[in-house]
């Protein structure tokens, strides 16, 4: 069974529930999901990370960059960098913003290199929407393809819309099918 890590910071809670709808999906494909607020950190939570086949990694973008919290937790982890102990990991983002547009990529190449610089294997994302797959309508809306990018809604119980929270259960069955096999 895969072990899989999602540090995430999150600030009105639209990442928190992106977090949570992958962790839901990985759980359903029958592997190990630890859901990580990198503004609480434990000690057993490095470790969960250390012990991880995949890090799945999710801030909001503001300003056209993670948030500063999230930036705190890389700049947090260069002793793991120097000593390269998440090399081969797989690797995986997500984010949200305001607009549909929102300088979502920005964050995820801020991610990438990140996980690149620690020697991981970054995953992106698979899901063809609307207009190419008709029956798609709503999945993977903002035509991202690094990772997950998300659209908030003020509906404050669903926080993103349906179609992004099912883009992100895809987006978990993803890295759940191919965590399993890299952990072979």
């Amino acid at each position: 069974m895969a072990n899989i890590a999602i540090p995430y910071a999150s600030g009105r809670g639209h990442t928190r529930r992106l977090a949570e709808e992958i962790a839901v999906a990985l759980g359903a494909a029958e592997c190990n999901a630890r859901v990580i607020d990198v503004m609480e950190m434990q000690p057993t939570d490095w470790q969960a990370m250390e012990a991880a086949d995949a890090i799945v990694m999710g801030a909001p973008t503001y300003m056209g960059s993670v948030c500063a919290e999230f930036k705190s937790f890389m700049d947090a982890s260069s002793e793991i960098w120097a000593d390269q102990r998440w090399a081969d990991k797989m690797a995986a983002g997500f984010t949200v913003a305001t607009f549909a547009g929102g300088d979502k990529l920005s964050s995820l190449i801020q991610l990438s290199i990140f996980a690149a610089q620690h020697g991981m294997v970054w995953v992106g994302q698979d899901q063809l929407g609307a207009p190419v797959v008709k029956e798609n309508e709503g999945i993977n809306q903002s035509g991202t393809w690094l990772g997950l990018g998300a659209t908030s809604v003020r509906d404050k119980f669903l926080m993103v819309s349906a179609g992004d929270l099912e883009t992100a259960r895809r987006f978990g069955v993803r890295i759940a099918r191919l965590a399993r096999r890299w952990a072979r």
